[in-house]
């Protein structure tokens, strides 16, 4: 409920904070101690207030979407480093201009999953990325191509994290705890769509599997974009070879190479092996 839908007899918190900073300058109201404790920063970023400073990293998205409207999410995590086609020049490696394919699979499955969710009036399977560069900048500008909007879940890194142009004003957020983010990716998600990346893609790869394989969350569809990637960087087979997963657990998520084929998945998803009749399998 926002503050002013609220109707009670006392001061709110606001008028406060403002006749605070209009208080005639003295050495008493200075002193860092005369500040109002939720308006001094020092206060704040003190050790013994981290559970306040996670209490409200997951209450201040969780209110704003909600006032959104957002009901629920379609998730994607790829990797900061995939270029654009256009760019692909300037990659890094040769294995990363190859991957510049996936930025444009990324932008069509976020323009066709956008333009699905206004159908039904936007606030639901709207798009969510980590708002960065690479997969995450494809994934906003995809919703942008269908003239909807999406949420950038950002998060404050020591170098080249910022959040890209094209997520939703409104609906950019930045973190300073990754698990705190990490929740909101995963407490609206109808899919997950994960694109090749490094360490973050894999770690949340990693984490919202093992949620679902132990039951902490129900299965949604669960899709990895690029199956000789995937194949490649981690051995699935070999998992449930060794007896550390069991077989079962293979079919938690499909591989997938394009939107289109996203798409139907998503359409058809069924968590049981009923998805053997998916039309075009």
């Amino acid at each position: 409920m926002r503050d002013d839908q609220r109707s009670h007899p006392l001061r709110d918190a606001h008028t406060d904070r403002t006749a605070a900073q209009a208080a005639p300058s003295t050495p008493q109201t200075r002193a860092p101690a005369y500040q109002l404790a939720f308006t001094d920063s020092d206060f704040m970023c003190r050790d013994e207030l981290r559970p306040v400073r996670l209490q409200l990293e997951l209450l201040k998205p969780e209110l704003m979407l909600d006032a959104e409207g957002i009901t629920s999410t379609i998730v994607l995590f790829g990797g900061a480093r995939i270029p654009e086609p256009a760019k692909k020049d300037s990659a890094r490696t040769k294995t990363l201009a190859d991957l510049s394919r996936f930025y444009d699979e990324t932008r069509e499955f976020a323009r066709l999953m956008t333009l699905k969710s206004m159908q039904g009036g936007g606030t639901e399977d709207v798009i969510v990325t980590g708002g960065g560069p690479g997969v995450m900048e494809a994934g906003n500008r995809g919703a942008i191509d269908a003239g909807g909007r999406s949420i950038g879940l950002n998060i404050v890194l020591p170098f080249e994290q910022a959040p890209n142009e094209y997520v939703t004003p409104e609906l950019c957020f930045n973190f300073h705890y990754f698990a705190i983010r990490k929740m909101h990716f995963l407490m609206r998600a109808k899919a997950i769509c994960v694109f090749p990346g490094g360490f973050g893609t894999m770690d949340e790869l990693f984490e919202a599997l093992t949620l679902i394989q132990t039951g902490r969350m129900q299965r949604v569809p669960f899709l990895l974009f690029g199956k000789e990637f995937w194949q490649k960087i981690i051995n699935w087979d070999a998992l449930a070879d060794a007896g550390t997963i069991s077989a079962e657990d293979l079919d938690l998520f499909r591989f997938v190479d394009s939107a289109s084929e996203a798409m139907n998945l998503i359409e058809y998803w069924e968590p049981t092996a009923a998805r053997d009749s998916i039309p075009g399998r």
